[in-house]
């Protein structure tokens, strides 16, 4: 029950993890692995809908980091309008990670929420994965090819580079690594604010899970996600539709 503003209060705070994370669905992967890659940086604005109602923004920026291989990508996401009144700070995860011939390796991950914090740190050497959630102490035995909640996205993109998307990721949410399935769901053209594109949709769930997050990435802006849609139960929850870039 409630007000639609009341009841999409919930649905902003999840909005963090909603788009590439574990619980809201919510990118040695490729063969003939380069170290170079055509991973360039980005900055692309996007509209937040739920259940069909505009109720925020988001920004995707990715920059380089200390050198070629390193990265700093960041995903901030703000109330519009009338909400702004219930959900007043933005929401802010940042991954900064590096390219190890091919696979996307974290570094670290930061995610805020107002007075929630979280931080994990990667040690591929130790292959442990330590850090504090909440105040929390994390640490646990990292999986092969482990991606944080951001760096999934950017390896899905360089998977669909190189021609070959893994059926399977590990994925760190919170205090758990989770396994993710993952489906080339083959092109589709899509109309946008950038026009109509030519895309390669992707969708990502948990095994036997009801929730599905399915992603558009655009080949022509370099493998770019244009647009995210989430469903459960087959009925959708939320929409992300890009309305503007920056290279």
């Amino acid at each position: 029950g409630g007000s639609p503003m009341m009841r999409a209060r919930p649905a902003l705070a999840l909005l963090s993890a909603a788009l590439l994370s574990a619980v809201a669905a919510l990118p040695v992967a490729a063969p003939a692995k380069a170290a170079q890659t055509d991973l360039r940086p980005f900055s692309a604005h996007y509209l937040a809908q739920w259940k069909d109602i505009n109720v925020g923004t988001s920004d995707l920026t990715l920059v380089r980091g200390a050198d070629a291989q390193h990265y700093v990508y960041t995903w901030r996401i703000s109330a519009r309008g009338i909400f702004h009144l219930f959900y007043s700070h933005d929401v802010v995860q940042t991954s900064w990670f590096h390219l190890d011939e091919g696979t996307v390796r974290p570094d670290v991950y930061e995610a805020e929420d107002g007075s929630s914090r979280m931080r994990l740190e990667f040690d591929w050497h130790g292959r442990r994965l330590t850090g504090q959630v909440a105040g929390k102490p994390v640490d646990l035995a990292l999986e092969p090819d482990t991606q944080d909640l951001m760096s999934i996205q950017i390896q899905v993109m360089e998977d669909l580079r190189a021609g070959h998307l893994p059926g399977k990721f590990w994925i760190v949410d919170k205090d758990k690594i989770k396994d993710f399935e993952y489906r080339d769901l083959g092109p589709a053209r899509i109309r946008t604010e950038l026009g109509e594109l030519d895309t390669v949709a992707v969708s990502s769930r948990r095994p036997d899970g009801d929730r599905v997050l399915t992603m558009w990435f655009a080949p022509s802006l370099g493998y770019l996600p244009v647009q995210a849609v989430r469903t459960r139960a087959g009925k959708l929850e939320f929409a992300m539709r890009i309305q503007r870039i920056a290279h």
